[in-house]
């Protein structure tokens, strides 16, 4: 069995976590800094977009996410496939209902590596990543994080404040873009723990562990 790529290309890819960014910071990069600083919980609704290099839509898909910093967040994807990918610090689920299938790896084989840990990792920003200004475009402030290694899946990371975070765009070497628009964003709300735990349901395959 596989599972469907339009949520997984966002999650499973090289990606350090991060949490502090530098010292010496313009518009964008205060917003990210301040973001780092203040917020230790989100819940939003989500859009998210596949563009291939030719800026044309090829997929598309919504939920709601919600992230407890450090290394716990929960994806929820309701159209067009349900879909579920949880972190709970120590385990990392991608559960598709449909497809009837779960994968299970342990935090140190995905989470640190994966592009969730933008919004909930805990490791130095600018260790892995050159920070860049890319002004105002309407509303939105933009910054990019540049990897400072080739042996990444995406060339370049960008992120858009106004000033609560509003979007994220991950580009791959391929040209494809991953845009994810976040709406009714909630800073620091109170999470239930519960929500970062997985029961894998009965007769589900399990891949992994």
């Amino acid at each position: 069995m596989k599972f469907r790529k339009y949520s997984v290309l966002f999650f499973i890819a090289f990606f350090p976590g991060i949490i502090s960014v530098t010292a010496h910071a313009g518009e964008g990069q205060k917003l990210l800094n301040s973001f780092y600083k203040e917020v230790k919980s989100i819940r939003a609704d989500f859009l998210q977009i596949l563009l291939d290099d030719n800026g044309e839509i090829i997929q598309e898909s919504s939920g709601k996410v919600v992230i407890l910093r450090p290394d716990k967040f929960r994806w929820d994807y309701k159209e067009p496939f349900p879909q579920q990918i949880i972190a709970d610090g120590k385990k990392f689920w991608i559960y598709d209902s449909e497809l009837e299938q779960v994968i299970v790896r342990s935090a140190d084989q995905t989470v640190t590596d994966t592009p969730a840990l933008i919004l909930s990792g805990k490791k130095a920003l600018d260790e892995n990543f050159i920070i860049k200004e890319e002004g105002k475009h309407k509303t939105l402030v933009w910054v990019a994080l540049l990897p400072k290694t080739s042996d990444t899946d995406f060339m370049k990371i960008r992120m858009a404040f106004d000033p609560e975070l509003a979007a994220m765009e991950l580009e791959d070497h391929f040209g494809q873009i991953t845009r994810i628009l976040f709406t009714n964003v909630e800073r620091n709300p109170k999470l239930d723990l519960k929500l970062f735990e997985f029961v894998v349901p009965e007769g589900v395959d399990v891949v992994g562990g």
